[in-house]
Parts: C-alpha cells; structure tokens; sequence
C-alpha cells in the first residue's frame, strides 16, 4: 500500500479532515518526508506527524464521570425507614424490633402506563369544542387494542377531565372490560415549569406556578411506591397529556423537571414506568407508539 493511501486511511479513522491530508501533502512535496532516511524512515515520520496532529485518548479522558447527585430513595416520603422520624418507640421485651419494621415495608411492584391523548380538534375556541378527530378515534381504537393484547390485569384506567383525554380513555375502556374509569382535574394539561432551555413558539396559557403546583400535586397523587397494604403487584393506566407525562417522567427518574420539553411524545402513545417497593424507577417503554401503522402516527 503506497504512503498515500495510508495517509488517506489514517485520516479517514481520525474524522476525514482534508486540512490534515492536505498539510501532509504539502510536506511530502517539499520533501520533509524520508528525503535522507530511507523509504521506511519516512513512512514512520508520516505516521508520526498525523499521531501529533489527534487528541491523546485516555481511558480518564473519555469515561463518564457521575454528576454527584445519589439517588433518594425517599423520593415520594414513603420510605419505611424514614417514617418514624427519628422517633424511638416502646418496645416490650417480647417484640421483635425489625417484625414492625418488616411488616411496615413495601411488597408489591406498582406498574403505571401513561397514555397521551389521541390527536383532536386544534381549532376548536375552548375544551368542549376539542374533540377527537376521526382520525384521533382511530387511534384510540389501537392503543385500546395494544393494551388488551398486553395480557395485563388492570387495576384502574384513570383519566384527565378534558374532553379528549376523556374521549380517548372512553374508546380504550371498551377495550378492558371491568376496569374502572376514573376521571380527575389534576391530570388536565398546563405547563409543569418553564423549560430549559427556553423557547419562543410557545407560551403556556397560564402562569407555571398555578399549572405547576396542580401538575405536582397529581404526580405525588398517582406516581409513588405501593403502600405497605399491598400484597400484589398492580398495573394502572393514567390517559392524560403529553407536558403531564413528560414531567412525571423526568421527576420520577429524578432528572431535572425543567427538561420535560426536550421530549416528544405521539397521539396514543404509551409510557410505562415501574415503581419497586425499594424506591427504585425504571422506564420501561417512552412514548411507544410502535403498534399503529405509519400513516396514524401524529403528534398534536
């Protein structure tokens, strides 16, 4: 292989940068390369300028560091062993100290789906006039569908009072027979907090402080670990709006909440979030949107 085309390679492998392989060139034609050494000589004085020319790799260089913030594990107030405050209790000679303890700990894993709304009428002048579109039911019929074929035993389908998160939770119900419906005005879409970084093309209707408090409100409501009553694992369905779901999830995996719109959510789409008795979260599926065809896939 002549110099040439190991020049070439070489800085293919170090991002293909022309001013690079340029500069070698030029040296080559001057004859700084190997004029006096031999062809050998001169092929390792090559290598050498293109290795000067890289950034040092180092393992320290390029591993991730953490950012310092640990988990907290009592991230929703229920962690058994912070619920006595500190407080000594009376124990009598025959109580086991760690049974009450025990007995007071979570057991169960809670399994939360959040649904996004299917798309709806953006011209309509207040809620009311916001329905679902046709195509809006169409998709409402396939999550509906998806979550059935999920095999899943549902302990609840709860809803945001608006009219098309009311709507799509209506259709899917048809879906899940037996599963109750369960309307609240927490989950009505608002602004959860000003986003960072900030944008322009679009301004909330309230102020973040009045949607922001109600938002938090039905996170602490709906997003927290099983209570200590509960002996089996659960799978809850919440159909409400995309700034909604986006906060929850950036508040349930302890990201930074002001970060929620740096995320896209589809019409229909499902996001589950598992909650161990330990505290722990896991995401398991954003924003899945995987089962409707190409063609119903929207994002209003």
């Amino acid at each position: 292989m002549s110099y040439r085309k190991t020049l070439k390679l070489i800085c293919g492998f170090a991002g293909g940068s022309a001013v690079l392989f340029a500069a070698v060139t030029a040296a080559d034609s001057r004859g700084y390369f190997g004029e006096q050494r031999g062809e050998a000589a001169g092929r390792w004085s090559r290598f050498t300028v293109l290795q000067a020319a890289q950034p040092a790799w180092t393992p320290a260089s390029h591993t991730p560091t953490p950012t310092g913030h640990a988990w907290d594990f009592n991230w929703d107030k229920r962690d058994p062993s912070a619920l006595t405050n500190g407080k000594k209790k009376k124990e009598s000679a025959t109580e086991d100290p760690s049974s009450e303890q025990d007995n007071g700990k979570p057991k169960a894993t809670r399994n939360i789906l959040l649904i996004r709304h299917s798309q709806y009428n953006l011209s309509g002048n207040n809620d009311k006039e916001r329905i679902l579109t046709p195509l809006g039911r169409e998709q409402a019929e396939l999550t509906g569908q998806r979550l059935a074929a999920l095999g899943l035993k549902y302990d609840v389908l709860i809803h945001s009072s608006m009219t098309r998160a009311t709507e799509t939770a209506n259709i899917i119900s048809k879906h899940l027979p037996g599963v109750d419906l369960v309307s609240c005005d927490l989950l009505r879409e608002g602004a959860p907090i000003e986003p960072v970084p900030p944008v322009t093309h679009w301004k909330p209707d309230a102020v973040y402080h009045e949607d922001g408090a109600r938002i938090e409100a039905a996170f602490r409501r709906y997003i927290h670990r099983a209570d200590p009553t509960q002996k089996e694992d659960s799978y809850e369905i919440i159909v409400c709006h995309a700034n909604v779901i986006r906060y929850f999830v950036c508040r349930a995996l302890q990201f930074p909440p002001e970060g929620w719109l740096r995320m896209g959510l589809n019409n229909g789409s499902i996001t589950w979030l598992t909650i161990r008795p330990s505290g722990r979260v896991a995401l398991r599926t954003m924003g899945d949107s995987g089962f409707m065809p190409p063609d119903k896939l929207t994002r209003t």
